[in-house]
């Protein structure tokens, strides 16, 4: 008999029991044990694992906690291809699909599969053997990037499947996210280092999962959702008895999905849950429905962008009434004077909303706002609080419509309003404080020059300490200057104290961030600067085709004009910005400190796959399914080119979700074709059925969903 040693013993004993207080707090909301103890049983673990390594398990709890460095992610090919689904805002549209397909199948009964429709990531996780062997991101539906060791750090998510019955190969689609308590956590945490605060929690999982250091995706505390199943001869007839076997293995599916047998059903899901979202721990804007027998759905088919057998029906924005009592006018970076109404306090979509956009001067004169009045407010996609209108008989008496400010609320200089523009300006760029703090914020951001820690508090202190008043300053800046400085700051709505400062670790971080800043790549420098209209489409075209600085300082119009995606007003501004003898100063510094401004050869165009696009131009607004970079990535990849705006020229304008009607109605007067993220994806490839597999699905196979 085989006497098993006591230290592999242990390993084995704190990595099931490990694993089971993670499955019952990440699936069933159950603390088993504290917090204190769950870390100390890991710590006890890690020490175990790394003085006995060879008796470690690969789907150990600790490699959950992070630690690798990927310093790029390769591209995998799906295989089965993460499709999208049609969408619809309207009941009507839903019985038309049930009619439809009722018809298709020849008048046979139908049960339907609701599932809520997620606001988080889609990922695609293939298991081996029962052991989480890769994760990849949705990409275009047909490729997407290996994040392996981000997904293991999601804790909801098993590294080895429980029980038997799965297949040796299975990959399982899910949706990652970031719960809203998470997402307050971390930016409550970054509030208090002074860092800039996370967009949404939507944003943030997409930017968590393309981080290089898998131990800073483990402390953003991702989730997972799991949806769907997909493998060869698996042992089901429909889609409602997948989603019982991942739970039973072990995978967090969400237990609002119903099996609906009739249209009613399926309208009383929409109803419930329209009212009910806000309980949910995330975002989730509308309801999937799913054919749910898997023969059925083989009968149905596919259309070259969607499945015939599912639909997304999308919830209406969710709205509140409040009081607006005070507008807040805000400088961006560009001077643009942005308006905040700051509310009575409401409950919308799961927070308490007392602040929203009234977007510019127009949209105030559109609505006849006025102070006092009682408006409604919607939280557009779940994410950013706006007015959309107002109820007139509640208005106030004697209450006198709003005036837009003439000078800046901030440096009291008359503000101007460029022709054709809807913000006014305040053209004090370098002496007004507001400028000055978002240009510096915008310098550090991550895609630009990318110094990390200088978030918006201590960049204000460094500001009111007189060290930093431009970019190039903050090259001169020493470990002594920065180590010991701190200041005490109040928060206006909950009266709080906090202390912002710089602290030894923070100080030497900061120096080396600065310094490792220097050899940022030309295009990332270029935007960086903040020159009007050269966003990073323009910066790239510009570094790619003129290749240093010295060479954009000097370039004439017609030279700029002519580089793509830049045109003849971005080229004016350009020049406007080079001739002005405070920026000239500030490249000079910034070229004297170190700063790159010739282009290396990484900056040239990327390979090219194929020519599907070629002499095409786009311009994408909204938010899609993945993001917006690696979308206009894809388009240059197969031949087409990226613009910064709508003209006669432009061959589509590619429509997110929220997407401006500005654009809208512009593309529809330049008769510019406005077609989907689907539709732009269908122009790269056509994805049918028999391209899913080449032997086609298996019995009791489903197509993927990019949700």
């Amino acid at each position: 008999m085989t006497v098993q040693n006591p230290a592999q013993a242990r390993i084995e004993e704190l990595t099931r029991l490990l694993d089971h207080y993670n499955e019952q707090y990440y699936q069933y909301a159950i603390s088993e044990v504290t917090d204190e103890e769950f870390d100390r049983l890991l710590a006890e673990l890690q020490a175990l694992e790394l003085a006995h390594p060879d008796w470690a398990s690969p789907t150990s709890p600790t490699r959950r906690v992070g630690g690798s460095i990927t310093k790029n992610f390769p591209t995998v090919r799906h295989r089965y291809p993460m499709l999208s689904l049609a969408n619809t805002y309207s009941e009507d549209d839903v019985r038309e699909f049930d009619e439809r397909i009722r018809k298709a199948l020849g008048g046979a009964d139908v049960e339907y599969v609701c599932e809520q429709k997620w606001d988080g990531v889609a990922i695609s996780l293939v298991y081996e053997n029962g052991e989480l062997t890769q994760a990849v991101t949705r990409g275009d539906g047909t490729q997407g990037d290996d994040i392996t060791a981000n997904a293991r750090t999601i804790r909801a998510v098993p590294l080895r499947l429980k029980g038997t019955g799965w297949p040796a190969r299975l990959e399982v689609r899910g949706e990652a996210y970031i719960s809203f308590q998470v997402f307050d956590e971390l930016n409550a945490a970054r509030e208090e280092t002074g860092e800039n605060l996370l967009a949404n929690p939507r944003n943030a999982t997409a930017g968590t999962l393309k981080l290089q250091d898998s131990a800073q995706v483990a402390r953003r505390k991702l989730s997972l959702f799991a949806y769907s199943l997909l493998g060869e001869n698996l042992p089901y007839q429909s889609h409602s008895e997948t989603l019982e076997a991942l739970a039973a293995w072990g995978l967090p599916v969400s237990d609002t999905w119903r099996r609906c047998g009739t249209l009613a059903e399926v309208l009383a899901y929409i109803h419930e849950w329209d009212t009910r979202r806000a309980t949910l721990p995330l975002a989730t804007d509308g309801v999937v429905i799913k054919v749910n027998a898997f023969y059925q759905q083989r009968e149905l088919g596919l259309t070259a962008k969607s499945p015939r057998w599912a639909i997304a029906y999308k919830f209406p924005a969710m709205a509140a009434r409040t009081v607006l009592r005070h507008i807040q006018y805000n400088v961006g970076r560009t001077g643009a004077v942005t308006p905040v109404g700051l509310l009575d306090p409401v409950p919308l979509a799961g927070t308490i909303v007392k602040r929203a956009t009234l977007h510019n001067a127009n949209q105030i004169a559109a609505l006849d706002l006025r102070l006092g009045d009682t408006v409604l407010v919607e939280k557009g996609g779940e994410i950013i609080p706006k007015v959309t209108g107002i109820v007139p008989e509640l208005r106030p008496v004697g209450a006198v419509p709003v005036e837009y400010p003439t000078t800046c609320p901030a440096c009291a200089t008359p503000l101007i309003r460029p022709e054709g523009e809807a913000h006014f300006r305040c053209p004090n760029a370098t002496g007004c404080p507001p400028q000055q703090q978002a240009r510096l914020e915008h310098f550090v951001g991550r895609r630009a020059m990318d110094i990390e820690g200088l978030g918006e508090g201590k960049l204000a202190l460094l500001i009111e300490k007189n060290l930093v008043h431009d970019p190039a300053d903050l090259y001169d800046l020493t470990y002594e200057q920065l180590f010991g400085l701190e200041k005490t700051i109040g928060d206006p709505d909950t009266g709080k104290t906090k202390k912002i400062g710089f602290r030894e670790k923070t100080a030497t971080a900061i120096v080396a961030a600065v310094e490792r800043s220097k050899a940022v790549p030309l295009e990332r420098v270029l935007f960086a600067l903040g020159i009007r209209q050269v966003g990073e489409t323009g910066a790239r075209r510009l570094a790619r085709q003129l290749r240093t600085i010295d060479a954009v300082l000097t370039a004439d119009r017609e030279t700029l004009a002519a580089v793509p995606d830049v045109g003849g007003i971005t080229a004016d501004t350009i020049i406007s910005w080079r001739d002005d003898p405070a920026n000239r100063a500030l490249i000079e510094r910034l070229r004297a400190a170190g700063v790159q401004f010739e282009a290396a050869p990484e900056a040239e165009a990327p390979a090219a796959l194929s020519a599907a696009l070629a002499g095409r131009t786009f311009l994408l607004s909204g938010v899609f399914s993945q993001p917006r970079e690696d979308l206009q990535a894809l388009i240059e990849q197969h031949g087409g080119t990226i613009s910064s705006g709508i003209s006669k020229k432009l061959s589509f304008l590619v429509a997110g979700e929220k997407m401006g009607p500005a654009k809208r109605e512009k593309a529809v007067k330049e008769k510019v074709p406005i077609i989907s993220e689907e539709e732009l994806l269908a122009m790269i490839t056509t994805v049918d059925a028999a391209q899913a597999d080449e032997t086609g699905p298996a019995a009791g196979e489903q197509l993927g969903l990019g949700l």
